[in-house]
């Protein structure tokens, strides 16, 4: 298949807590893409090799498991090895693995062409910290979506309240500059705002309004009607 004919791509990176896999999800419906939830594959990275009783600093373990993951998102759904793991991997803690072991070049690579597989007509829309970068760079459309930390940390909050999990404002906000720190500083595929991607800064937006300067920016750019 020619680059020419290659599935359209909207790829959205940004920051923890940003809104993108919301945003993402109700883009890709709009226009009836696949979805790719990169953080995701992360998190299901943490999860299985916490469940195998692997270290998140074991760069060469963590890479073998990432060669055998079996994943599935479907209706809103993730699965591992065909079982259902929605709840599981959403915890505060697999997402810090996910950071964790996002840190890994050898993790990086051993789930890149993974990713690169949900790039299928009629076209995806994938999220997470380097997708405009290392996984779809030639994407029609990048965006960098992003907001203050305060008010990525009030959101993840009031996320966990309403879940009826314990939380804690200034132990979230404290987590979330750490990963920031960590993402933006990486050695590989650090998070960063590339120099074709727009910003959309969503602290004073709602999804619905980020949801729709992307579906007009991606019309714009001529990849849809």
């Amino acid at each position: 298949m020619t680059e020419s004919l290659l599935p359209p791509v909207i790829a959205i990176d940004g920051p923890s807590a940003s809104g993108k896999g919301s945003v993402a999800e109700r883009v890709a419906k709009h226009f009836g893409f696949h979805y790719l939830d990169s953080g995701a594959i992360y998190r299901l990275l943490a999860f299985a090799a916490y469940k195998q009783q692997v270290p998140w600093s074991d760069a060469k373990a963590l890479a073998e498991i990432a060669a055998r993951l079996n994943i599935r998102f479907e209706s809103g759904e993730t699965y591992l090895d065909n079982q259902l793991v929605s709840a599981e991997i959403r915890t505060e803690q697999m997402g810090k693995g996910a950071s964790e072991v996002a840190v890994h070049p050898e993790v990086r690579t051993a789930l890149l062409q993974t990713q690169r597989n949900f790039r299928k007509a009629p076209g995806v829309v994938g999220d997470g910290r380097d997708i405009g970068s290392v996984i779809f760079p030639d994407a029609g459309l990048k965006v960098f979506l992003t907001a203050a930390v305060e008010t990525r940390a009030k959101r993840r909050y009031d996320q966990l309240l309403q879940r009826g999990e314990a939380a804690s404002y200034e132990h979230i906000l404290q987590d979330l500059q750490q990963r920031d720190l960590r993402d933006s500083q990486r050695a590989v595929a650090p998070l960063k705002q590339l120099p074709d991607a727009i910003l959309l800064d969503t602290t004073d937006k709602n999804i619905e309004q980020a949801v729709n300067i992307i579906i007009e920016a991606f019309k714009k750019a001529g990849q849809n009607a």
